[in-house]
């Protein structure tokens, strides 16, 4: 593997993301791309069904495909290109998030994050996978699932703060749910708060929920919060954003690649920010998937 050299690029945009952020930054990341010698056809979607539409046809003309936005558009994207084996993809944070540049060292600056598109690296990489649905960050569900909800409900206004809010928001009004997972055929249940199957390490604009989660090992890592009092759970909140919750007894983590969930009630599983599946639900890695454009 080695840099890729400058070719044609497709640069999906989500106008809407992060409050607008992305379609503010269009024209710096335009100029840019082009002065690294990138020609570059920007292409803004109407929703998510676009965006795989405009993916598809950058990856059968053969051009790198671009996102500009966040990790929703990002991993919609990465679902199409698994479809294309052989196709590039770069990414330009432009949402709230922004979980899987953080966790893979692409500058938060969409401008500065060209410099990658330039010159970044080809990189094999995994992504996860709901009941056919592809995912390249997390997908997580119970508590998390309420808590998406309330951030994408949330103003924009709110930035990062969004997830403090909808964290909080949740914790009012959730009760702790049974999960019955299967994990690489051995069963087990709890009653608890929540279980994410981790591809990367980041998710929330930056919890990082599985600090030993690897993009390459075609594994998923599994964290299961289990029962616990409300003030136990909001006491060990904050330490997720240094990866320490782990050290809890009240959290579990093994690694998988493949875990079937049913729950005493449906909730919806979010991925990259979306809503993606619905319980009982069947999520899996997929090994070298995508080739991403990451940092030298």
């Amino acid at each position: 593997m080695g840099p890729v050299p400058a070719r044609d690029v497709v640069l999906i945009v989500n106008p809407s993301a992060g409050g607008g952020r992305g379609a503010r930054a269009l024209p710096a990341v335009v100029e840019r791309l082009t002065e690294l010698g990138i020609t570059t056809t920007a292409q803004s979607t109407r929703d998510l069904n676009h965006a795989r539409e405009l993916a598809d046809e950058a990856a059968r003309a053969g051009h790198v495909t671009v996102t500009l936005g966040g990790d929703g558009l990002a991993g919609c994207v990465a679902g199409v290109l698994r479809e294309h084996p052989g196709s590039v993809m770069g990414i330009l944070p432009g949402g709230r998030g922004n979980d899987f540049a953080r966790a893979n060292g692409i500058p938060l600056d969409p401008e500065a994050a060209c410099d990658v598109i330039a010159s970044g690296v080809e990189t094999p990489m995994d992504v996860g996978d709901v009941d056919g649905r592809t995912f390249l960050g997390i997908a997580s569900l119970g508590f998390d699932s309420l808590a998406n909800h309330h951030a994408n409900q949330a103003p924009a206004r709110l930035g990062r703060g969004v997830y403090l809010y909808a964290t909080l928001r949740t914790l009012t009004t959730f009760h702790q749910a049974t999960f019955t997972l299967t994990v690489d055929g051995e069963p087990q249940s709890y009653k608890g708060w929540s279980v994410a199957a981790a591809n990367s390490t980041t998710y929330a604009g930056g919890m990082i929920i599985a600090p030993g989660a690897e993009l390459h090992d075609g594994r998923l890592d599994l964290v299961t919060i289990r029962g616990s009092s409300k003030l136990r759970f909001l006491r060990t909140l904050p330490k997720v954003f240094k990866g320490r919750h782990v050290e809890s007894p009240m959290v579990d983590v093994v690694r998988a690649t493949e875990v079937h969930v049913a729950t005493d009630h449906p909730f919806t599983v979010y991925a990259d920010g979306d809503p993606i599946a619905v319980t009982p639900c069947t999520m899996r890695a997929i090994p070298d998937a995508i080739r991403v454009l990451l940092p030298a």
